[in-house]
């Protein structure tokens, strides 16, 4: 219905093409905006329960059933909030770094395709125009660090730089190994890669069940080590625990966000979730088939694509399922150091990505004969270097304290 409504305004303005654009772009906006903000208050409400499950205590439960109600109530306490800017701080740049954060993060989710034909910008370089926007993030967080004109605010703007930069590298070069083995950086052309035609159009029930998840790139040696690489990397570049050090309260109060109050604090908090969605979107496109899941066709069609679960609820369904393993990490985890938060990227995961494109490469070229057989040695050959690397990288036990008293 929304599809036809957006033809029909088009249509009726096609007298102005760029004020049909425009529209266009809003309608195509407005949903994908309100469906994730949606999204966000409930994983707020979700991660403070989890974590409070975790800690064996009972979370929010005032607000509406369950505690339910409570990101509303947290929403209109941020908005309701005094907006302090700092006397000899850069006013231009205080304001406009979290609306940097949000859009970037929102325009992040135009190329995530949600399900068959719900891409908000169906474009033939997806892949490369999602990692370059979200590259923006980067400067926005150093821009807040720096317009505070505060030592605290500086040092979480600078940790982010180093930490998002580092860890770009090895989240990118494991996007490259599914982009060369699909020979393509349409994020809808990799999804399709990802189902088995054959058996997903069958008449047999168990092959059409099984061809939705089959193909899945997380199933293929340098897929596994693909996704695992992208998800650790992930978690650094949208500073989640246990590599939040940006916004280590312990350590600098509260980062890059100790100058800000009210409702630029929330845009902050709001950009952070959205950018996690986004980042897990690209992450479920790549490696866990997007929107394809097992399913079966309902009784009451006889089109072979048709599907009883619609596509966009297994997507949501995933992202929803490594939101979990999200929180679940960070009630589990301890934050690293920033020496070892830097070695993890340049003496591990780099590495490790590096070695993971050369054995995809060896597969796609040279192992087309006796795929299985290869796949068991690439799969032992990666976990052999990853041992390596974890050995080479292992720090020294500490010595014995020794302890001289005064005579």
């Amino acid at each position: 219905m929304l599809v036809q409504f957006a033809n029909w305004v088009q249509g009726e303005l096609a007298c102005s093409p760029a004020l049909a654009k425009i529209v266009g772009i809003l309608l195509a906006a407005v949903p994908l905006a309100t469906v994730f903000a949606l999204c966000f208050a409930f994983t707020t409400w979700l991660e403070r329960k989890g974590l409070a499950r975790i800690q064996n205590r009972i979370g929010p439960n005032r607000v509406g059933p369950f505690g339910l109600f409570q990101p509303i109530a947290d929403g209109i306490k941020m908005i309701t909030k005094e907006d302090i800017v700092p006397r000899s701080s850069d006013h231009f740049f205080h304001l406009i770094a979290p609306l940097l954060v949000l859009v970037s993060s929102m325009a992040c989710l135009a190329f995530i395709p949600f399900g068959l034909g719900m891409t908000m910008s169906p474009i033939d370089t997806a892949v490369v125009f999602f990692f370059a926007i979200l590259g923006m993030n980067t400067l926005a967080v150093f821009l807040a660090g720096w317009a505070s004109r505060n030592k605290y605010s500086l040092l979480g703007g600078m940790r982010a730089v180093a930490q998002m930069v580092s860890y770009e590298i090895p989240l990118v070069l494991s996007a490259v190994t599914v982009v060369m083995m699909v020979g393509s950086l349409d994020t809808r052309e990799i999804v399709g890669a990802q189902v088995v035609e054959g058996w997903a159009t069958s008449e047999n029930s168990g092959l059409r069940f099984l061809g939705q998840i089959a193909g899945w790139h997380v199933f293929t040696p340098w897929g596994f080590a693909g996704f695992i690489i992208f998800f650790i990397a992930a978690l650094a570049e949208t500073n989640r625990s246990p590599f939040d050090l940006p916004e280590a309260e312990s350590e600098i109060i509260a980062g890059y966000v100790t100058e800000y109050s009210g409702f630029k604090f929330a845009l902050f908090f709001l950009g952070e979730y959205i950018g996690a969605f986004a980042v897990l979107g690209l992450a479920i496109t790549l490696f866990l088939g997007g929107w394809n899941g097992p399913n079966f066709q309902p009784w009451w069609s006889s089109d072979p694509h048709a599907l009883l679960i619609p596509g966009f609820v297994w997507f949501f369904f995933k992202m929803f399922v490594l939101m979990a393993v999200l929180i679940w990490i960070r009630g589990t985890l301890p934050r690293l150091r920033v020496d070892q938060l830097m070695s993890f990227a340049w003496k591990f995961l780099l590495p490790l990505a590096l070695v993971n494109v050369f054995v995809a490469g060896f597969l796609f070229h040279v192992a087309k004969e006796d795929r299985v057989w290869a796949s068991v040695a690439a799969f032992v050959f990666l976990y052999l270097v990853a041992k390596g690397l974890s050995r080479m990288n292992q720090s020294d036990a500490p010595a014995p304290r020794k302890y001289h008293f005064a005579e």
